[in-house]
């Protein structure tokens, strides 16, 4: 399958998760290790049988020179410099698609915190989602926070960036996929909703939800009961409610 377009330079990862997982399934991916120059013999041992296996340059740095390179302290001593991700577009994204038995896709409205996005790969990817879908010009990319809070899953959940999502909802529709979206007024439960098909699981930005025009294209609207004094879960969390009620439904695992 040809694959869609990378990012135009290298970038940097940070974090012992993301960095080892990326070590452990995509070492070809890695161009150069820092590791902070007095970092300790247990956080070492978590991440030095990867680095040795994968036969990498690594560079001791000072931590100010790991807190340049990452924007921020809370790098764990570890980053590492990666060649581009890479995201599908529409044509390729389509092609993997129509490979696809029984697909189980995450369609995201617009979610703009690194943080939320990064969890909702790590979600995806460990729940088996064959397709993480968003808008290119809506949302936020492939950050290095988004890189740390995946744990590696960021390098490895396929994602497909399409110039207009309420267009390639219907694409998606057509093709025999159904739209599930998350309402917090619908009156049919993620629970009540038959999941073990071909379907897209849609969920909107962090506290406005889905916009009114792919509200409008899903196929069914359904919410999550809340039987607290909340009135809404973060994206995060209803995506990994949703993405492992289908997995239930499928008999997985």
């Amino acid at each position: 399958m040809k694959r869609g377009q990378s990012h135009a330079e290298p970038r940097v990862i940070y974090g012992i998760n993301a960095v080892g997982a990326l070590l452990a399934r995509s070492p070809e991916r890695v161009l150069k290790v820092y590791i902070q120059q007095d970092l300790g013999p247990k956080r070492f041992g978590r991440i030095g049988d990867r680095l040795n296996r994968a036969n990498v340059e690594v560079r001791r740095v000072a931590v100010a020179r790991l807190d340049e390179l990452t924007g921020t302290a809370k790098h764990q001593g570890v980053a590492a410099l990666v060649s581009p991700s890479i995201m599908l577009g529409e044509a390729e994204a389509r092609e993997h698609i129509e490979k696809l038995e029984q697909p189980l896709l995450l369609v995201l409205d617009g979610i703009e915190d690194p943080r939320n996005f990064g969890a909702c790969l790590r979600s995806a990817d460990a729940a088996g989602v064959d397709l993480v879908v968003m808008a290119r010009s809506r949302g936020v990319g492939m950050t290095a926070t988004v890189s740390k809070v995946a744990a590696g899953a960021a390098e490895t959940q396929l994602v497909a960036q399409v110039g207009n999502l309420v267009r390639f909802m219907d694409v998606l529709r057509d093709a025999g996929i159904w739209m599930v979206g998350t309402d917090g007024a619908a009156e049919m439960t993620l629970f009540g909703t038959d999941l073990n098909q071909p379907v897209g699981l849609v969920l909107g930005a962090e506290g406005r939800g889905l916009r009114r025009l792919t509200r409008e294209h899903c196929d069914t609207l359904v919410s999550l009961p809340m039987v607290g004094s909340v009135e809404s879960l973060n994206i995060s969390v209803a995506a990994g409610v949703c993405l492992y009620e289908a997995v239930r439904q499928r008999g997985c695992g």
